[in-house]
């Protein structure tokens, strides 16, 4: 079950990040939605309805989880650069997979993912060196991740659910 729950393992935050992983990170990040939107476009709707493993998500959800997660990271980013260290705030991302619009079709989402990463990544291209130190306190985690390690731990999300949206696949 631990394959099904993590594909691509679980994730672990790096000490340090070089400069050679933030560009792998930012790649993945910057190709995701095409990525996705590849994936998707031979999926049926059974299979959109289908869950990766018993007791998790449909690809439905998934989809829908990852227009949220990575609109919150958006603005974390946006947060960290803006302010001293801001302490974030976490949201039940299990209460939300169970929201009405958790139901919508994926296009909706999937065009919120690409719009995202749009706006991402042209942050991502304006940061100076100096600006990846910055980062956000999670009150959940009870630690501060800098902008760096937020980048890898969001490429990390990107091919954890792609690899779960795939497992949907019949």
């Amino acid at each position: 079950m631990e394959h099904l729950k993590y594909p691509v393992g679980k994730f672990v935050l790096p000490q340090t990040v070089d400069e050679k992983s933030l560009a792998n990170h930012i790649h993945t990040i910057m190709m995701f939605p095409g990525e996705l939107k590849k994936v998707l476009s031979t999926f049926s709707e059974k299979e959109l309805d289908s869950a990766y493993r018993p007791g998790g998500w449909t690809a439905r959800q998934v989809i829908h989880h990852i227009s949220d997660s990575h609109n919150h990271a958006l603005i974390r980013f946006k947060w960290s650069l803006t302010e001293d260290n801001p302490t974030i705030k976490p949201y039940l991302e299990s209460k939300y997979a169970i929201l009405a619009d958790y139901s919508l079709p994926v296009n909706i989402s999937v065009s919120m993912i690409t719009d995202i990463h749009v706006k991402w990544c042209s942050i991502f291209d304006s940061m100076a060196p100096a600006d990846w130190s910055k980062g956000y306190f999670h009150p959940d985690a009870n630690r501060f991740y800098r902008l760096d390690m937020a980048a890898a731990l969001y490429d990390w999300h990107c091919r954890h659910h792609l690899a779960h949206i795939k497992l949907c696949k019949q």
